[in-house]
């Protein structure tokens, strides 16, 4: 009994080591082409459809008009037009896209934020994200960027979970579509409640609303 214990551990231990070690894109999505039905078609589809190169319905089911809308996609961003979501194509659809469980962590921080804007400032508290997200200084997934320690103010005082209005989504939406009303920022502050002196050595880029964004 005592040779099977230390045999069982041995082996969760070297499991464990192997799952630490393995890099992180080891645990993307798997790379589907036509024929694939699953989870992750559904997941690849709406991404595709935010983009506005997948127009059917979501159906998990990786068919013809999938593999165009891939092959779209991988031109934009030039990927070799192969018209199967691998690696690369994955990793960049992750830097400018989101799935449905970001979209709504995005559309909370916008009502969290910027409820009180234009519906311009709404955009561009998400483009911000969006921003954040294709920079190697930030966190490389949408919940890694909101969730960062003090990067948002909603976040800390518990507005983040603030039900969002259709205003919200719509904003979040635009954002990921590339609508970027701040042309580039990687952060925005009140001016009238900032509190941090950093924040203000940052290159300003413009005001909308009550916030500046800046780079």
């Amino acid at each position: 009994m005592l040779w099977h214990k230390k045999t069982l551990t041995t082996l969760l231990m070297a499991i464990l080591i192997v799952v630490i070690a393995m890099p992180a894109q080891s645990f993307a999505a798997a790379s589907l082409q036509r024929g694939s039905v699953n989870g992750d078609v559904w997941d690849l589809q709406y991404r595709l459809q935010i983009l506005g190169l997948y127009k059917d319905d979501l159906d998990g089911k990786f068919g013809a008009n999938t593999a165009s809308a891939v092959k779209q996609f991988q031109r934009k961003y030039g990927l070799p037009a192969d018209g199967v979501a691998g690696t690369q194509t994955w990793k960049t659809l992750k830097k400018v896209s989101v799935n449905k469980t970001e979209m709504q962590l995005l559309a909370q921080l916008v009502y969290a934020e910027a409820r009180g804007e234009s519906y311009v400032g709404q955009v561009a508290v998400a483009a911000v994200v969006m921003n954040r997200l294709r920079s190697s200084d930030f966190p490389a997934t949408v919940k890694g960027v909101i969730f960062e320690p003090y990067a948002f103010t909603s976040v800390n005082d518990g507005q983040f979970w603030l039900t969002p209005n259709a205003t919200a989504y719509r904003a979040a939406w635009d954002a990921v579509r590339g609508w970027d009303p701040t042309n580039g920022a990687l952060y925005y502050f009140n001016p009238n409640t900032a509190t941090s002196g950093w924040i203000w050595t940052r290159p300003q880029i413009k005001q909308i609303g009550k916030h500046i964004f800046a780079r």
